[in-house]
């Protein structure tokens, strides 16, 4: 398999960007900050990748992604990475909780990326509100091959940057789950998508902000600073 580089020009210079503040606002944590964005990035063109030809004949290969993909899975990301900086220079106490909340919204951006990618190429899809057959690739839509690609994306996250960032069991399951859920609620969100409420870029910012708030919520009500 051949991956592809899926940016334009503005969307390559807007990762660029995103890359750099990424690595100043996480300060001791800045390249691995990094790193999981350009695991994301690398990932995504593999997975978009896969089965060029026949996404090409059902009309969903997206060929390049401008800088508006680029801020809309990075928003969250970089705005977690920001309360980090700010956490981090003052007393610290938190701190762990945002890493696991920002590991997690990569984690999610990663499954959809990977559900979206890999579930057109399932023969059936059902739309996730209502239950009803869909045609595959529709905005809320879901498949058996789309979300288990999603579940195995999280967990690939959720192993590789927890470990580098030496978490607990509990904070990988965190992370594990959180950005399932997270790839999952982006499928509620694309339904409203489809029926003419927001679009493709809020309901990645969503599915990021979903992934974060359920990691933190469950950090902050089951495990506290003992998480990590």
């Amino acid at each position: 398999m051949k991956a592809v580089f899926t940016l334009d020009a503005r969307g390559l210079g807007s990762a660029v960007i995103l890359g750099v503040l990424l690595l100043v606002l996480g300060r001791s944590e800045g390249p691995l900050f990094l790193a999981s964005m350009l695991f994301f990035l690398v990932a995504s063109a593999a997975v978009t990748s896969v089965k060029s030809s026949r996404k090409r004949a059902l009309d969903v290969l997206e060929k390049e992604r401008g800088w508006r993909n680029v801020w809309a899975n990075g928003a969250v990301p970089l705005f977690l990475a920001a309360l980090y900086f700010i956490v981090d220079l003052r007393n610290g106490f938190g701190a762990g909780a945002i890493v696991v909340a920002y590991i997690a919204s990569v984690a999610a951006i990663t499954a959809d990326k990977f559900s979206s990618e890999l579930g057109v190429l399932d023969k059936k899809a059902f739309m996730l509100l209502t239950g009803k057959e869909v045609r595959v690739g529709v905005s809320g839509g879901v498949s058996v091959l789309g979300l288990a690609a999603g579940l195995a994306a999280a967990g690939l996250v959720s192993v590789l940057f927890s470990f580098a960032f030496s978490f607990s069991v509990e904070a990988i399951a965190v992370v594990l789950l959180s950005g399932f859920a997270g790839d999952v609620i982006d499928s509620v969100f694309g339904y409203f998508e489809e029926h003419g409420a927001g679009n493709k870029f809020t309901t990645n910012v969503a599915c990021a902000a979903s992934a974060a708030l359920i990691a933190l919520l469950v950090y902050a009500v089951a495990y506290g600073p003992y998480l990590i």
